[in-house]
């Protein structure tokens, strides 16, 4: 009985409907209107469209089990060794660097603009960095290794990925003056929209959303960011707004003639949990094993992926020039 009871918790923990519950029991409606009342109408959202998707593609034959398989195994890996990691970075980015911020800004609604473009500068920063910082790429491409797009892609990380994410973009967010409570709405918000962005293509076809695909980071952005094709390796680095991929010259529509093809340029075995978790880092290991001098070991650990020794470069740099792209 203790093993169905576990299982039934886990389930309402993951619907987030636990939360519902002691929400319902401790406030009033009223309180649905507040932050904590947002958020715990919000949270099901999510997971009750990802069964959606799922279900939806299993009728129609447009998707399968198997495409969720990395997904699955790497929410379960992280919930028993990186639950709390996050949130610890956060916590401690923000005792450490409030004191040292030049100016504070107030929770107002043209500071929260401000805020908002903040952070998405800092998500800019740290998720560049993912994709041209080997070392970096290793915790990053976990993510990147799923050879479909759907919402479960969002559980897909290794477990060290949040806490190096969340120390770049929580430092820069409180050395800007944001105050901690609006960090927090700004991360909720942006966890949010960032998870949906990974809706599968069997579930929503054409994700460019119109006009709004003009200024925010629409699903059809983030699959181009998900794919392998040359023509869209490494762009669309932002989460919500688009405006730091067009200043940095990273921004990238889908084009209806560059058919999306998901996964990582490194040859790997499809749908394998183990190679996308930990194959980029035994990769890297092999490189740096094999350099010759400190100095080539070290380089390997720092340049992009793709660096080599011999000058035979396979970067995303180095295969666009190749292309003729840039």
């Amino acid at each position: 009985m203790e093993i169905f009871q576990a299982a039934w918790n886990w389930l309402l923990g993951f619907f987030g409907f636990d939360q519902l519950h002691e929400f319902l029991q401790t406030q009033s409606f009223a309180d649905f209107l507040s932050y904590d009342g947002i958020k715990v109408l919000v949270r099901p959202l999510f997971p009750i469209t990802l069964v959606l998707e799922l279900v939806r593609g299993l009728v129609f034959r447009s998707a399968g089990l198997k495409e969720y398989k990395i997904s699955f195994f790497s929410y379960v890996f992280n919930a028993f060794i990186g639950k709390y990691l996050s949130l610890g970075m956060t916590v401690i980015c923000i005792g450490f660097f409030e004191p040292k911020a030049p100016f504070h800004v107030p929770f107002t609604w043209y500071w929260f603009v401000y805020g908002y473009i903040v952070w998405e500068f800092a998500h800019f920063i740290y998720h560049f960095l993912a994709h041209k910082v080997r070392l970096f790429w290793c915790l990053h491409s976990t993510h990147h290794a799923p050879e479909n797009m759907n919402l479960a892609v969002s559980y897909a990380h290794f477990f060290l990925e949040g806490p190096y994410a969340d120390i770049i973009r929580a430092s820069i967010c409180i050395l800007a003056g944001l105050p901690p409570a609006m960090l927090f709405v700004i991360m909720f918000i942006d966890g949010t929209w960032g998870a949906f962005i990974h809706i599968g293509d069997h579930l929503v076809k054409d994700a460019r959303m119109g006009k709004l695909g003009n200024f925010m980071l629409t699903p059809a952005h983030h699959r181009v960011h998900h794919a392998r094709n040359v023509q869209y390796m490494d762009t669309n680095f932002c989460n919500l707004l688009n405006i730091w991929d067009r200043v940095f010259k990273t921004y990238q529509p889908e084009l209806d003639e560059v058919k999306v093809e998901y996964g990582i340029t490194r040859e790997m075995k499809s749908n394998d949990f183990l190679d996308a978790y930990f194959g980029e880092i035994i990769a890297l290991a092999k490189d740096v094993y094999h350099a010759p001098g400190l100095k080539n070991k070290i380089l390997y650990v720092f340049m992009p992926p793709g660096w080599s020794h011999t000058g035979q470069h396979k970067t995303a740099t180095a295969i666009k020039k190749e292309a003729g792209i840039l």
